[in-house]
Order: structure tokens, then C-alpha cells, then sequence
């Protein structure tokens, strides 16, 4: 898997390739992350990325011009395999589905940050596959939401959290939140660990923990328990739930 990140703030982005997980993984050669600078692809002395808006308003737009030969110095010719994908809050809203789409039907993504008032309209129609947005709000520029899709991408990659079964028990690997886990001391300021945890029965362990789950998405988040496929099993334990509550 191959990630280029095109910013104006390569600095930024390099911070983020320099740290924990991702550094590991770019050490060992799991993954292929880089970072292009847009304001290297212009051609004035002044090195213009942005200017003022047709028709008025106010701020500035990033020009395509830069943006479209900064593309392409990452991504001479695209293919089935490549996808471009321009960071907007207009765009479509990010998810862990949209995550593993990412990553299974696709081995290069390009992955471009606005700024300013944001991008050339010309960019999301003629040059982006898609564009992607984290939530209904917005943010100074695209690079966090970059970073948030290229890191929960490669987290998927075999061998870049280490433990394989990590990404599976990820909250919204399915639609479900992640059961509470706990570390030592077993009891804080009379805080225990559910004693469950401590037995060492493995049966008990996971079936407690997949109640939990259920019992934490039912609550918290009924827009995705809603989309959840429940098993018999759990169906019986939505029973013990709801007698509980």
C-alpha cells in the first residue's frame, strides 16, 4: 500500500510519519507513505498557490494548476488500483467501512489537503476520484483528516499493528463499539476489574466482552446497533441486556 499526502504543510505530515505505528511500519517496509509540496509545482517567483474567487468573496482558493502537476508527479497514470481523493467537508463522511474499501480495492491513494477557502472547483470535478469529508464541521485545512484516512488505511495493512487479530477488534471494524478492557492494578481506589477478567476462563472472557459491546452500541450509538446483523446468540444476550437495564 502506497499513501502520498499532497500538503502545504509538508512538515506537518512528516511529523505525523515520524511517530509510533506508522514510523514502525515505514521502517519495516509495510507500508509507502510520502509527502508532495503543491507550491513546488508553480511557476512564478512568487510560488502562488492560492488567488481570489471568480464572481467574489471572500478569502483565497487554492488554484488547480499545482494541485493537477502535483498529482500527476505522484501518479504518472492512474489505474484501477489508484484512487484520488480530495479532503473537503462537502465531501462524503469518512467511516471504518469506507476504511476497508480503501484499503481492499485499492493499492495507491493520493490524498489531497485543501486550505484556505479551498480548492478550485476544477480539482474535485476533473482530478479527484472522490472527495471525503471526517464530520459536519470544518477544519483550518485538509491535513488532519489526510492523516486520520491514511492511518486507519494502514492500520489494516498484515503486520503493521503487530497483533493481527488488533484491527478486527477495533471499534466499527463492525458496527460495534469496543467492550471496556482494563490493565493492572486489578483495583484502583476501589475501582475492580470486572472478575470475570481475572479467571482465565477464555469462553466466559469472550462472551462477556461481546455482551459489553452490544451492551455499549445499544446505548451509546443506536444509529449503528441498528445496522448490526445479530446472531442468536447475540439476540439472547440482548435479552439479558434489556432485563438488566
Amino acid at each position: 500500500m502506497r499513501i502520498d499526502i499532497l500538503s502545504l504543510f509538508p512538515e506537518f505530515i512528516r511529523a505525523f510519519f515520524s511517530q509510533s505505528m506508522i514510523k514502525r511500519a515505514l521502517e519495516a517496509g509495510l507500508i509507502d507513505m510520502d509527502v508532495t509540496n503543491p507550491r513546488d509545482f508553480t511557476h512564478d517567483k512568487h510560488h502562488q498557490v492560492d488567488d481570489s474567487i471568480y464572481g467574489g468573496g471572500a478569502g483565497m482558493l487554492m488554484k488547480c494548476g499545482p494541485l493537477f502537476e502535483a498529482v500527476e508527479s505522484v501518479l504518472p497514470e492512474k489505474n484501477s488500483r489508484s484512487r484520488v481523493i480530495l479532503m473537503s467537508p462537502s465531501g462524503t463522511t469518512f467511516s471504518q467501512n469506507k476504511a476497508k474499501d480503501l484499503y481492499k480495492n485499492y493499492d495507491h491513494l493520493v490524498l489531497l489537503c485543501g486550505h484556505y477557502e479551498g480548492v478550485d472547483y476544477r480539482v474535485e470535478e476533473g482530478l479527484a476520484d472522490e472527495s471525503i469529508s471526517l464530520g459536519d464541521y470544518v477544519v483550518t485545512g485538509g491535513e488532519l483528516a489526510a492523516m486520520i484516512v491514511a492511518d486507519a488505511v494502514a492500520r489494516m495493512v498484515p503486520g503493521v499493528l503487530g497483533d493481527a487479530g488488533s484491527a478486527v477488534s477495533d471499534s466499527f471494524y463492525e458496527p460495534l463499539l469496543e467492550y471496556p478492557q482494563y490493565t493492572k492494578p486489578a483495583d484502583y481506589r476501589g475501582m475492580e476489574v470486572p472478575q470475570i477478567l481475572l479467571s482465565g476462563h477464555h469462553e466466559n472472557i469472550a462472551r462477556w466482552r461481546r455482551k459489553e459491546a452490544l451492551r455499549i452500541t445499544w446505548q451509546r450509538r443506536p444509529d449503528l446497533f441498528e445496522k448490526l446483523e445479530l446472531s442468536d446468540s447475540d439476540k439472547k444476550l440482548m435479552e439479558e441486556i434489556r432485563k438488566e437495564v
